[in-house]
């Protein structure tokens, strides 16, 4: 009985994993566009055949932007439950969150390029050549 309990519980809580999922994927702008970048990115490292080390920087920085993107609805939905007036406090709020994901994004990017550039610039240049 408790072991049943136990994978229930486990089972539920995916459920409510993939509920927020499914609600930032829906409701949030910016996570259709770190979608559409993501996919480009992985399309590209699995073109340019980049290693498994490299795999792994890209798939930790990825996920570094949605874990960020996800953190910061999370905050703006419990700030809007909080009060619908507006607060200097809520706003700083929104605004620190905001931040983290354009601190990810952009260090995100930066490892796209560091990664993903050199090989890039060697199919490019070869095309040219």
């Amino acid at each position: 009985m408790i072991i049943f309990e136990f994978i229930t519980s486990r089972i539920q809580s995916f459920k409510y994993a993939f509920d927020g999922l499914g609600y930032v994927i829906r409701t949030q702008r910016n996570a259709w566009i770190h979608a559409v970048a993501s996919l480009f990115v992985f399309i590209l490292a699995f073109w340019l055949r980049v290693t498994a080390f490299e795999w792994a920087v890209l798939i930790l920085s990825v996920g570094m932007v949605w874990m960020a993107e996800f953190i910061n609805t999370a905050i703006e939905t419990a700030v809007d439950l909080a009060t619908a007036d507006f607060h200097p406090k809520a706003k700083i709020g929104k605004d620190v969150g905001a931040a983290a994901v354009l601190i990810a994004a952009s260090a995100s990017a930066g490892i796209g390029i560091i990664v993903l550039g050199p090989p890039l610039w060697m199919h490019v240049h070869a095309w040219f050549s």
